[in-house]
């Protein structure tokens, strides 16, 4: 029987070496390569024939639309409105690449703590050179500095302000990371059991099993948006802080 650490293997699908460095076609870069064409064909659908009676798919994406926009406006204001774009196309891409790895015979790139660390490294960035430009450096430099502290506390405010702004990377990548992995390897255990104890005792053996694995596919729907939402929302956070430095 496969390990159920094998479903996250990466595997080359079109071999490519630049200058001598892989950068093969993968089974990675085929599911994010699907997930972004499933994005395309939800919205061109949803808007293809809009009308102010909206269809079905119109309501979908029109929701979706209104779902981050309402995120964006309570978390970060007016202002946050010109990063509606980006949000909207960071929530679909992660909610759609989570929900594309609960298929069958998928593959779940969210579960790679590099891809997820390369997002959230690039929200970094751009949420540093968003306050940076906005504030210039040496005020940004103040937010590691809270005000009305004592001068002597700062030496040991300003270091642990430092690592925790430095660790938002980590922290919004691991959380994503670790949650699809875990809950992965768990379907592929419990689907295991599934086989061995319908193999041995046949239904009567296999029945619960079957209930639980049922009840954490839906779980792991759940956890699928909820860590699209999560994401999404620590962003505008991030974002919102950036803006107001606060």
């Amino acid at each position: 029987m496969a390990s159920p650490l094998s479903q996250f293997e990466i595997k080359t699908i079109v071999p490519i070496e630049v200058f001598g460095y892989d950068i093969s076609f993968t089974n990675s870069s085929l599911a994010m390569l699907a997930t972004v064409l499933l994005i395309i064909l939800f919205l061109s659908i949803g808007l293809k024939n809009s009308s102010i009676i909206p269809s079905k798919s119109q309501t979908l994406v029109e929701l979706s639309y209104e779902f981050i926009a309402g995120m964006i406006g309570d978390n970060i204001g007016k202002e946050g409105m010109k990063y509606l774009s980006f949000i909207f196309s960071l929530f679909m891409f992660i909610l759609l690449g989570n929900l594309l790895g609960m298929l069958p015979y998928s593959f779940t790139w969210t579960s790679h703590i590099i891809v997820t660390f390369a997002i959230s490294f690039f929200i970094f960035i751009l949420v540093t050179f968003i306050a940076i430009f906005k504030h210039g450096l040496f005020k940004f430099l103040g937010f590691f500095a809270p005000s009305g502290v004592p001068k002597a506390m700062l030496i040991l405010l300003v270091p642990i302000e430092v690592i925790s702004y430095l660790s938002r990377p980590v922290s919004l990548s691991v959380r994503l990371f670790a949650n699809m992995m875990a809950g992965h390897t768990l379907l592929k255990v419990i689907g295991g059991f599934v086989f061995v104890l319908g193999a041995n005792s046949f239904i009567i053996g296999g029945a619960l099993p079957v209930a639980f694995l049922i009840a954490l596919t839906g779980l792991e729907i759940v956890i699928a948006f909820l860590q699209a939402y999560v994401f999404a929302i620590l962003t505008c956070l991030y974002i919102n802080d950036a803006i107001h430095l606060h």
